[in-house]
């Protein structure tokens, strides 16, 4: 096996309890997340790793694998290399367990430089921003890259700021990974830094450690509809309607 997509599905949200298991038209949402990253041409093999029961039989029940790790994870990250650190595996792709329209051509876009590249630690990609209200927005995470597309900067703020608005352009940070299993399982166990506490941005960890991201600039439809809230729910039942 080369290549290994984990999806990380915490029963116990905050905002949305049960979130993995909420209804979208018909199918819990782990289970749109899961058929929609098992259509990558990437990808060996899927896992969801969670931390219920409840969420392993729903997986089991439609097909699916799953993983029971730790209740006491406090990230997907850390829950994504619970089950990374037992697979023979070179790369690892961290999915977002609340993004049920995924599209599986966006990881095949973050897996290839990494087959391609052996000196690329992990990957990541962007979109660019084209809706006024976005660019203020700090649920709306903006990144900065070389010419070389290694990120410079991931932050909550506008970046680059526009003080001439010819030409100005702004990419908005997309939260899916890849990396090496080796790497990853390192990053994973550094400790919080400080401008990650200060944005609340894990992968800024890895920029104030030195590693370098390599950022896609996606070509694929992107969906921008994470699930975090009932009324989240609301608009990703909607969409899947109209779909």
């Amino acid at each position: 096996m080369k290549v290994i997509g984990v999806i990380p599905a915490r029963y116990h949200s905050t905002r949305l309890p049960g979130k993995p298991l909420a209804d979208i038209n018909g199918k819990p949402m782990i289970q749109h997340v899961y058929e929609n990253t098992a259509h990558s041409s990437t990808l060996d093999e899927v896992i969801v790793a969670t931390d219920d029961k409840r969420v392993i039989e729903a997986v089991e029940k439609f097909g699916g694998k799953a993983q029971m790790t730790s209740k006491d994870h406090s990230t997907g990250t850390d829950r994504v290399a619970e089950v990374a650190a037992k697979l023979d595996v070179r790369i690892v792709v961290n999915i977002q367990g609340d993004e049920p329209f995924i599209n599986p051509g966006m990881i095949d876009e973050i897996v290839t430089p990494l087959l391609k590249d052996e000196d690329i630690p992990m990957s990541t990609l962007k979109h660019e921003i084209t809706e006024e209200e976005d660019l203020n927005n700090p649920n709306v995470v903006k990144v900065v890259t070389d010419s070389a597309d290694f990120a410079l900067y991931f932050s909550r703020s506008l970046i680059p700021y526009p003080r001439y608005k010819e030409n100005h352009h702004a990419y908005e940070h997309i939260g899916i990974y890849a990396y090496r299993k080796d790497f990853f399982l390192r990053f994973s166990g550094l400790c919080p830094t400080g401008l990650e506490e200060t944005e609340a941005l894990e992968q800024l960890r890895a920029l104030e450690n030195g590693y370098k991201i390599k950022v896609i600039l996606t070509k694929q439809d992107y969906i921008p509809l994470s699930v975090d809230t009932p009324g989240d729910l609301e608009k990703a039942r909607g969409y899947a309607r109209r779909s």
